[in-house]
């Protein structure tokens, strides 16, 4: 018995061997094909994303939306995901540089790839561009170190963000209640939570900076900000909202007990965006012509003043 419990460890033994031959002679023989596959699938992965980015300028070029802020962002910055969103429109995660889009936005709502630019409501482009830009800055940060190591100094946007933020975001009013946005609250902000009120009131104001050229362009045939006879009309929009204070952003509270009463908090009119943020936002992010953007803040007089 004992004997034949030998041959039987002996025969596995050999057995395994001849297997584990077999399979590195498998390996020597298909790995180089294996692993050709492999990079195959990523250049081809990268051509996709490039494809894609480039179809996505081309399109926002010939709807003439804003393309100069897109244009800073290398095609494979951000990673686009698809989710069947129930509490947000979408979401953007700093530091992972991904954008999760409802799948609506999807081709095909199929959630793969991005749907034709020309094939979303105009309320649709403005929410996407809101995370575009939430993107944009977050790739300025993400190249503001290696800057900062160089000796050089940070992009001017960026800059005058950091300055804005020390300056208006870190003491704000809220409004506690959403149904009654006269009564406010001072609220003194962490870095972070100052960081997030600024990052959503500029994304807010890009957002509808996009919807009202596209509501304009709907009623009257033509682009406002492409025709100089239809300024005046875009300026009147925009003082109007600016005057119901429709420019303001939110953040999320750092403290526990606050986020268990509520998940946003959401600014007050006094202080939702300024006219000098939205000013140096139309000429760096959405690239208006100098001309229309003086004419815009000639509109609002002197008394339109920024404390900082």
């Amino acid at each position: 018995m004992i004997a034949g419990l030998r041959s039987h460890i002996i025969l596995h033994a050999c057995m395994t061997h001849l297997a584990t031959r077999l399979f590195l002679l498998w390996c020597c023989w298909s790995g180089p094909s294996f692993l050709t596959e492999i990079a195959v699938a990523g250049l081809n992965e990268d051509a996709s994303v490039e494809q894609t980015w480039a179809r996505l300028l081309a399109e926002a070029k010939r709807l003439q939306l804003p393309t100069k802020f897109l244009k800073t962002l290398p095609p494979d910055f951000i990673h686009f995901d698809f989710d069947d969103l129930r509490t947000y429109a979408a979401e953007y995660h700093p530091g992972e540089h991904r954008m999760v889009l409802n799948r609506s936005l999807s081709f095909n709502a199929a959630g793969r790839t991005l749907r034709p630019l020309g094939k979303m409501t105009h309320r649709e482009l403005a929410v996407l561009y809101h995370e575009l830009f939430h993107a944009y800055m977050d790739y300025l940060e993400a190249v503001e170190a290696p800057s900062a190591e160089a000796g050089h100094r940070s992009e001017p946007l960026l800059h005058f963000a950091r300055e804005q933020q020390a300056c208006r975001y870190a003491e704000v009013e809220i409004a506690p209640l959403a149904l009654r946005k006269g009564e406010t609250e001072l609220r003194y902000l962490t870095q972070a939570e100052s960081w997030e009120a600024l990052n959503e009131t500029w994304a807010v104001f890009i957002g509808w900076a996009v919807w009202n050229q596209l509501e304009a362009r709907r009623k009257i045939g033509k682009s406002m900000v492409h025709e100089r006879e239809q300024d005046n009309q875009w300026i009147g929009r925009f003082k109007t909202a600016f005057e119901n204070g429709d420019f303001r952003g939110y953040y999320v509270p750092e403290d526990p007990d606050e986020r268990r009463l509520a998940q946003k908090r959401y600014l007050a009119k006094p202080s939702q965006l300024t006219l000098k943020e939205a000013m140096i936002l139309m000429k760096q992010v959405l690239g208006f012509q100098r001309e229309f953007i003086e004419r815009v803040q000639m509109s609002f007089g002197s008394s339109r003043t920024s404390a900082c």
